[in-house]
This record gives structure tokens, sequence and C-alpha cells, in this order.
């Protein structure tokens, strides 16, 4: 029986990957998004696909947990906006909910016990989302999507967006099923791109800006405006500090930054391992390379090669020392880390933006004599379900940094 707008009352179980919490009814499990744990709620189910769970939303709280509150903004409701997951929570709860997400997925994909922190960047919880991509609704004013939905909400403002950023597009009306991606760069000049599909033919116009400069790094880059970059304002300092500090690159020495997109960890380690080491900077992206060589002239010792990690790697000479990489969401896979262990770095910098495939991969590690040495987690995406990881992994004989080198170990 399909349970597609059935309401009842549950009580809400721990906190899940992916923005909700679970709850179990009548031997299945349903996904609770707008909850927290240890509410009792009135849920709607919103999917339901058959088998053992579906998805519902607390339309009703009925008992709240203490570290409920108002939202900022009156679309983070069931059934509006889908942009934020944790509004209702204070900041300080949301990172606790992070962080035992980050240690459930540690656990159950890897074997790992690991106490996890996730701590918070400078600025707040608003005000700090510099890219975002938006969508126009059949009306032509643009919005956001539901949640698992292509229902477009209208918006007025978005409170977690940086100031001011969103009004060009806010403003006016657009061709409805029009995306429209904008970018606010580090000298707060806003760059606006409209994407649209004309005869079955994606096309991208640049209405404002398209080349964004970035202060990171000690470094300015200039780079193509919608390309990769981190969203909050104060991510790519605060990684690139880290991967420094974990990477430990030898002068002189080869190391590897894979998924380096226009450079940023490439040249902290260039500066480590000096005028006579190497670094080699392989990344998919052609744009993304451009901008890379040209930031980062001044080092020659940054080698680029250009193309996918499980396909350059295999014909990569040498040794690597030190192996940094900052894979997509669905992070690094098995191919390109045994790639990795086959050369047997001293030290491997893993940053990553999703736990599950941050999880996986460290499975994968550990099943080749490798295992996790240091672990931070950042609130890079305060209000959302979304955390930024910084692993160490080191080989399994090796001690740890500082710490007890039995930690994590199972």
């Amino acid at each position: 029986m399909n349970w597609v707008g059935r309401t009842f009352e549950a009580e809400v179980g721990p906190v899940a990957h992916g923005g909700h919490c679970v709850s179990r009814v009548e031997g299945r499990v349903v996904f609770v998004r707008h909850a927290l744990p240890g509410e009792v709620v009135l849920v709607e189910v919103t999917e339901d696909k058959g088998g053992s769970y579906c998805r519902a939303d607390a339309v009703r709280v009925l008992e709240a947990a203490e570290e409920r509150v108002e939202p900022p903004c009156p679309l983070a409701a069931p059934g509006l906006c889908g942009g934020c997951d944790w509004q209702h929570a204070t900041p300080e709860f949301q990172r606790e909910l992070k962080a035992r997400v980050v240690a459930e997925q540690l656990s159950r994909l890897a074997g790992i016990e690991w106490p996890v922190e996730v701590e918070a960047l400078p600025g707040g919880p608003l005000d700090w989302r510099s890219r975002v991509r938006l969508v126009a609704g059949r009306d032509g004013r643009a919005g956001l999507r539901a949640h698992r939905s292509h229902q477009v909400v209208a918006l007025d403002d978005c409170p977690i967006a940086v100031p001011g950023a969103l009004d060009p597009v806010l403003a006016r009306r657009w061709r409805p099923g029009t995306e429209l991606e904008v970018t606010s760069d580090g000298d707060g000049r806003t760059h606006l791109r409209e994407l649209s599909v004309v005869r079955g033919k994606r096309r991208a116009k640049q209405l404002s800006g398209g080349i964004a400069v970035q202060h990171a790094a000690g470094r300015d880059w200039k780079l193509d405006a919608h390309g990769f970059w981190q969203v909050h304002p104060a991510a790519a300092d605060t990684l690139a500090a880290v991967v420094g500090e974990w990477a430990k690159a030898p002068q002189d020495a080869l190391v590897w930054d894979l998924y380096s997109g226009a450079g940023l960890f490439a040249s902290v380690l260039a500066s480590q391992v000096g005028p006579r080491g190497e670094v080699v900077a392989v990344e998919s992206g052609r744009r993304a390379v451009a901008d890379g060589e040209a930031a980062l002239a001044d080092l020659p010792q940054v080698r680029w090669r250009g193309g996918r990690a499980e396909q350059v790697l295999p014909g990569l000479p040498g040794r690597p020392e030190v192996v940094v990489l900052d894979p997509p969401r669905s992070g690094a896979g098995r191919e390109v880390v045994e790639s990795i262990v086959e050369r047997a770095p001293a030290r491997v910098v893993y940053v990553a933006c999703d736990p599950a495939a941050l999880a996986r991969d460290l499975a994968t590690f550990a099943g080749s004599g490798y295992r996790l040495a240091e672990l931070r987690a950042f609130d890079a995406f305060p209000m959302t379900h979304h955390v930024e990881c910084v692993a160490l992994v080191v080989p399994e004989n090796v001690g740890g940094s500082g710490h007890d080198a039995d930690r994590g170990r199972t």
C-alpha cells in the first residue's frame, strides 16, 4: 500500500545522512525532514516507492526538542524551498548533528570509530553562500526547487546568500525554465550567467562579469566565475591551511595534487617542496587547468596534467612523498585509491565534501595498509546537511601526528 499523503504521529529517532532523521512506523523506516532527534511530530508522507522505507515531512511539532528554533527564512518549511535542511535547529546543534553523521558513516562504511567535532567557520550561519544556481518558474520569477521536486519556489531573498548577490536576478522576470548561476567573488563583484535550452541545445550566456577574483593561501586568483571554488568565503583559506599543516611535504620532494581545480592546494605544496621539488597537478577541467597555469605561472615546479585522475595516474612517473586529493562528491573510488597506494606515499591528505564517499574510500585505503591518522570537519555549508572534512591517511605502521596513533582503529 502506498503511503503518500498519509499522516500519523511519529517519535523521531537519530539523524541520518541527507538532512533528515529516522523514525520507524509499522515496521517501516520513515525518513523525516524538518524534525529533530527526540521530538514527537505529526508527519505527512511525501514519497513512497514501496519497500522498507518512505519519506515524510514533519508538518506539526507535538513535542519539541530544546534545540529547536524559528527558521530565519519562512521558506524553510515543508513543501517549500529545498535549499536548506537544518534552519529549525540552533547553529551549535546543526554542527552536532553533522558530527553524528560523519561519525556514523565512518563507523558503518569503514569500521572506524572516531570522535568527530564539526568546527564553525568565521562569519556566522547566514550571509555566506557566494554561489547560487536558481531557476525561473512558470511565472518567470527566479527561485529554488522544492526538496526532491521540480517545483520552483520563488524567492524574494535568501538569508544564506551573500547580501545583495541575488538582487539582479530576483528583480526581474525570466523565460520559464531558464537557469541562472550567480557568483559573488572575493572583491564583492557579482557574476551572472544564464543557461537555457534553445531548439534542444543548451546555451550559456554571460550577462555580467565572468572572471572572478578570489583571495586565498596568500595569493590573488583570477578564475572562471562559474568554475569550481569553495562556496563559503572562509573555506578556501581554512582548507589550504589544514592541507599545508598535514602535508608537510619535504624540500625537493615529488608530490601529487589530484582533482586540483585551479591549484589552491598546489600553491601550498609548491611552497613546501621549493623550486627544486615538483608538484604534479591533475585536473580534468580544461578551463580550470588554464586558470591554474595562469595563476601559478610564478611556480614552475607545478606541472599540470589535464585529464581524469583514474586515466592520468597510471602514467605518472616516480613515487610521490605526499598526495593531496579533493575529489567530487562521489569520492575518488577504488581505482584511484589503489593507484595512490601502489606508489606508497608517506602521507595522503584527503579533502571530502561527502562523508559517505570519504568513508568508502577510507575503507579502501585500510584494505591496502593505510589508516586514518587525523580528521577535522568544518561547517562550510551552514543551515544545510553538507559538511567538509579533511583526513590525514598514513601507512599502518606510521605513528600519528601528535595524537594517539591507535585512536580510530577497530
